[in-house]
């Protein structure tokens, strides 16, 4: 493993991944003027600082500089990109900013249709798991190695990556989603599936007694303390299984928050009926479970 110092010490620039940083941050301050003041700062400060600051250290720091030796580097900077970037990013909301920086009309309903659809596929309780089991088995096949030592490959994953993160994290923490309390718990469910899958891949690689991606070692000179192929992988799965596991914490935990919110606004709307009304929806409730008693009878 590297040193400390020569861990924070090395550094290099990453064009695309500046660019990418510096079209989410335009749009984002292009939102906040707009409100003129009214935004809440700290949410414009947990964007850029820690949304975008992650991302540009992990871009640009060592795991970005020996993302293509070591696969290691590889395996944490692609967890950090899918799980803590994008939770990071998502804190300042921005999905709530474009909603209120935008004015009403075409360009506006444009820009939800378009948004829609993705949202619900990717923020989908049943397939959120899958997309990052999905993801990460692939660092169990050869394709892991040919992107990882192909430059322009690793470089589509560094940009694309945390936009698919977005897309899982963004319809948990954005608050305009309304959702019954039964469904919350049924995904809350599907979270703590998600908890065990993710760390198979890891678990996988670490368990392994041949390297699987097919890749030796990168030519050039290495430092004395690089791993070989084998020891290297090990690495990639302790480092994965770990970031998998403790990134998938705080998406339970604003579940929670989640649930507690929606229990309490529909038992303050029960509370809000009237005796005549609450005897009306019992009724119907009654009516609708032996109408479907009696079809299932027949």
């Amino acid at each position: 493993m590297p040193s400390i110092g020569e861990f924070f010490g090395t550094w290099a620039l990453d064009p695309w991944a500046l660019a990418l940083a510096l079209l989410f941050g335009g749009l984002y301050a292009t939102g906040v003027i707009r409100l003129r003041g009214e935004w809440p700062w700290h949410r414009t400060l947990l964007f850029g600082v820690l949304g975008l600051g992650s991302y540009l250290t992990v871009a640009f720091g060592f795991l970005g500089v020996n993302a293509e030796s070591l696969r290691w580097a590889f395996a944490v900077k692609l967890a950090l990109l899918l799980f803590l970037v994008p939770l990071l990013l998502a804190l300042g909301k921005p999905v709530a900013l474009a909603s209120a920086a935008i004015a009403p009309g075409p360009a506006r309903d444009r820009l939800v249709s378009w948004a829609r659809w993705p949202m619900r596929f990717f923020g989908n309780a049943v397939v959120a798991p899958l997309v990052g089991l999905a993801f990460f088995a692939g660092l169990l096949t050869p394709i892991a190695g040919t992107i990882r030592m192909n430059g322009a490959a690793e470089a589509a994953l560094t940009l694309a990556v945390p936009l698919l993160g977005l897309l899982l994290v963004l319809p948990i923490t954005e608050a305009g989603a309304r959702a019954t309390s039964a469904l919350i718990v049924l995904e809350i469910l599907f979270a703590f599936i998600e908890l065990l899958a993710d760390a198979i891949p890891g678990i996988l690689l670490r368990l392994s007694e041949t390297v699987l991606d097919g890749a030796g070692v990168v030519p050039g000179i290495h430092p004395g303390w690089f791993p070989n192929p084998l020891r290297d992988q090990q690495l990639a799965g302790d480092w994965l299984w770990f970031i998998a596991e403790i990134s998938d914490l705080p998406i339970l935990v604003l579940m929670f928050l989640r649930f507690a919110r929606t229990d309490k606004r529909e038992r303050a709307q029960i509370d809000e009926l009237s005796d005549e009304e609450m005897d009306a929806l019992s009724q119907a409730h009654l009516r609708r479970f032996s109408s479907s008693e009696s079809g299932a009878n027949d």
